[in-house]
């Protein structure tokens, strides 16, 4: 049977790799599988030993690692997502995260402040009420806010099945397409000779080789073909990213109704002298206006237990104000903290418009070539293997390969770069990227779902889920801060005249000013704000950076660790000499070093079939093994033929001559007799050495480089670009131990990032505290591995990448300082008397506008 376990907080591959081997060696494991990624181990296991397999895994987990928790995944959970169509506010998010997390059953609880939706992890029992406690929730928030379950998207698809007329087989073929996974439902037409699917949208592309299997099956003459619609019109795009729309625009002339009332009757009393009366008739009215949505979330948040918020902050010292005298001081109030809140909605969805606005590479449709006609279809509705037609000035719909044309692409969207790319026949062209020149013709490589442009667009999206210690600070700081302000302001209206005696009205006075001054909206909204604001910065120059934990962590890098290959050199291989011995030629220790790496995909391999030149008869070669961090072993014809380094010549007992030359060398032997030394080289990127300066003027500490390469090259390489520290001739297993070892002497409280181009470095990007990935542009391996994508294959992109986390937390920290320097100000100066309801606006609402202002520069960087 199989068992899965958590293993929480489970981060050192080394760990893993022993933890997986003991769990397998167990008395009745049939199989155990860690997953790193996942924070998983997966065992099979005899029914015999499942009831005491769970402490026995403890007991080797605990052995590893102490501090990892181990618990088993029994309950079956279930994946929601919810629309929350109107929400622009960070702390009302934040809250409604923190409080739907709480919920029985919820695992899990991400709220997205960009795609202004909420996604639950519940368990399959509490699954069915979840909906409704998750809107009651929202609306104790944010009453406006449409709450609605995002379900799995399906498409309709038809298929001619022509010359089908056995209404047996019909039935059959019906009943086997409708039990399909990912098949809603299934109904074939014997009149029309048609089959018609409702399939969900992860399944769509694959369904088409399913439908042909099964109806061959049956009729093996039947022609199967997909109907496609003739014309496709592309949806307008949604408002849902215009920073002011009809929502803003009732709010707007509510607010000016109420101020316009206001100033009409401040004039009346102040210039015509009007009765009391008539001057309060046209403030609460006014006040009503502007403050009745407040006060009525006030009392409905008191009502269901959640008292102290900004609601409630603002209604009691406005009704406060009211009822000491102080009647425009408290419409004032609430007519500036209503502009406040509008400004900081604006703002909100101005940012989020913004980031929308550089991510809008997903094109609207695709023109597919299908039965030798034209036809403009949906991106999603496009299969793998079709040729779509791209006009200059349109954007590649999906990935794929050039098959004719020769153009300029824009790749600005993706990489930040304005220099556009040439593309020619047999090239990779990726979607998101803007055709120039030429007309081009593609033949797609991936679905809609999984090409470039809809990757980044999803990363991008998500990333400010995934919260930055200072923004969780924040949210706790606010948390704990209200109630505080709340007391001591009580305590500063009663307790003062009850000491000194007399002065109830003044003292109270002073208490609401205090109240309105210690709103903590300036920094629960403009935190979140600054953050989202610098994933968005990051992304125009080209990296993309999956949360704001990881845009904070940047500022603290203090040592670098390289990758060398495809990093700071160009990974791109030469044979530059050959070196034969003992008889052997050139020609001959070149051709048996291409049979022994004919099987290989390493660039080595590929450098020295390139020098070769020659078709390889593969139907010689057999016995291939690859030996990690050591070569190639391989039978070519009748000859046993070694490739590798100088410790595979060791292992196999081989007496060679050491190559002295600098460069990558492939020392090989035959039949047991050293045969020679292929010497290939790499050339180090041209804006490598800058980078590593602009590094270190910048405040990064140490730069190190590991390599498997020999003590020669990496000695080379570290001194052309002054490298702090090196490592040479290191297996992939000792890469980890490397950076285990700096990570634990680098200063305290600091981060230690390691860049690598995705390939081959998972397990060194997982035990970095934060992983880099270079080169994402077309690599799925980078952009799932790292925790920050740097999209071209320049390493001054990480230059970049520090100095918009710098700028970020720069503007984060002077927000914290404006806000919380301002109000203690205005605190001690309203406790003391000199502050009144006026200054006091400011001291809330004038903040709160100067700090998201602040916030939004960072979307300039």
């Amino acid at each position: 049977m199989k068992r899965i376990f958590l293993l929480k907080g489970l981060d050192c591959p080394n760990c893993s790799a022993k933890i997986e081997k003991e769990v397998g060696e167990l008395d009745g494991v049939q199989s155990s599988v860690v997953n790193l990624m996942k924070q998983t181990l997966t065992v099979n296991v005899t029914q015999t030993a499942a009831d005491t397999i769970a402490s026995q895994i403890e007991t080797i987990v605990y052995s590893h690692e102490p501090d990892v928790e181990v618990q088993e995944e029994t309950v079956m959970n279930v994946t929601k997502s919810y629309s929350l169509k109107g929400l622009d506010c960070p702390n009302c998010s934040a809250k409604i995260e923190k409080e739907v997390g709480e919920l029985d059953g919820v695992q899990s609880s991400v709220v997205n402040l960009m795609k202004q939706t909420l996604t639950v992890n519940v368990t399959q029992t509490a699954a069915d009420t979840i909906a409704s406690q998750i809107e009651t929730i929202v609306y104790s928030h944010e009453p406006d806010v449409e709450v609605q379950e995002e379900t799995v998207m399906n498409v309709t698809k038809s298929y001619s099945l022509k010359g089908l007329d056995c209404p047996n087989c019909s039935a059959k073929i019906e009943k086997e397409v409708g039990e399909l996974d990912g098949v809603q439902s299934s109904v074939v037409n014997l009149m029309k000779q048609t089959l018609t699917i409702n399939v969900a949208q992860t399944a769509a592309d694959t369904i088409a080789s399913q439908i042909e299997t099964i109806v061959h099956s049956h009729e093996p003459d039947v022609e199967v073909s997909e109907i496609v619609q003739e014309s496709y019109i592309p949806e307008k795009k949604q408002e849902a990213n215009e920073s002011y729309n009809n929502e803003d625009k009732k709010l707007t002339v509510r607010l000016a109704t109420g101020a316009a009332i206001y100033a009409i009757g401040m004039a009346l009393t102040v210039f015509a002298k009007v009765p009391l009366p008539i001057e309060l008739a046209f403030l609460i009215v006014s006040y009503v206006i502007l403050g009745g949505d407040v006060v009525w979330q006030a009392v409905r948040n008191i009502s269901k237990g959640r008292v102290f918020d900004e609601h409630f902050l603002m209604s009691v010292s406005t009704i406060g104000a009211f009822v000491i005298g102080e009647y425009p001081e408290a419409v004032a109030v609430m007519l500036f903290y209503q502009v406040g809140e509008f400004f900081q909605s604006l703002a909100v969805k101005r940012s989020r418009k913004s980031i929308s606005d550089l991510m809008d590479i997903r094109p609207d449709s695709a023109t597919v070539r299908r039965n030798g006609e034209l036809i403009t279809i949906s991106p999603e509705n496009v299969s793998i293997g079709e040729i779509i037609i791209v006009k200059p000035g349109e954007k590649i719909p999906l990935d794929g390969v050039v098959l004719d044309g020769d153009s300029m692409l824009d790749t600005r969207a993706l990489t930040g770069e304005s220099v556009p790319r040439s593309v020619h026949k047999g090239d990779e062209a990726l979607s998101g990227c803007m055709n120039q020149t030429v007309v081009l013709m593609i033949k797609t490589t991936k679905a809609f779902g999984e090409s470039t442009a809809s990757k980044i667009i999803d990363l991008v999206e998500n990333a400010s889920s995934r919260k930055a210690p200072t923004e969780n600070f924040i949210t706790t700081f606010a948390r704990y801060y209200t109630p505080v302000v709340v007391i001591l302001a009580a305590f500063l209206a009663i307790l003062p005249p009850i000491i000194l005696g007399g002065g109830w009205t003044e003292w109270i006075r002073r208490g609401f000013v205090f109240l309105v001054v210690s709103c903590p909206c300036a920094l629960v909204i403009s935190i979140p704000l600054t953050f989202f604001g610098g994933i968005g910065a990051a992304s125009k120059r080209g990296v993309l950076v999956k949360g704001s934990n990881y845009l904070e962590a940047l500022n603290n890098v203090s040592v670098i660790v390289f990758d060398k290959t495809g990093t700071l050199t160009k990974g791109v291989f030469n044979v530059t000499d050959i070196l034969p011995a003992n008889g052997f030629s050139k020609e001959q220790v070149l051709e048996y070093a291409a049979e022994a790496e004919s099987f290989s995909n390493h660039p080595i391999a590929k450098s020295i079939l390139a020098a070769y030149g020659k078709e390889m008869d593969q139907s010689v070669i057999f016995d291939y093994k690859e030996i990690s961090g050591y070569g190639i072993s391989v039978m070519a014809g009748e000859k046993k033929v070694f490739a590798g380094n100088t410790k595979l010549m060791d292992t196999e007992c081989i007496e060679y001559t050491t190559c002295e030359k600098a460069g990558t060398k492939v020392y090989l032997a035959v039949d047991g007799q050293y045969a020679g030394c292929i010497l290939i080289t790499d050339e180090v990127k041209p804006d490598s050495k800058k980078a590593i300066s602009d590094l270190k003027h910048i405040g990064v500490e140490k730069t190190v480089m590991l390599t498997g390469d020999d003590e020669k090259i990496g000695k080379s390489v570290a001194e052309e670009l002054q490298l702090d520290e090196y490592y040479a001739q290191l297996l992939p297993d000792q890469k980890v131990e490397k950076v285990e070892l700096l990570d634990s002497k680098k200063r305290p409280g600091s981060k230690l990032a390691f860049v690598g181009d995705g390939i081959n470095d998972a397990p060194v990007l997982a035990r970095a505290d934060v992983g880099i990935a270079m080169g994402g542009l077309g690599s799925d391996a980078a952009i799932e591995a790292a925790d920050v994508v740097l999209m071209t294959d320049e390493p001054s992109k990480l230059v970049d990448a520090i100095e918009v986390a710098k700028a970020t937390k720069q503007i984060v920290m002077q927000n914290i300082v404006i806000a919380l320097g301002i109000k203690s100000v205005f605190l001690i100066l309203g406790a003391l008397g000199i502050a009144g309801m006026w200054e006091a606006v400011f001291g809330d609402v004038g903040v709160t506008i100067i700090a998201v202002l602040n916030a939004m520069r960072i979307l300039k960087k």
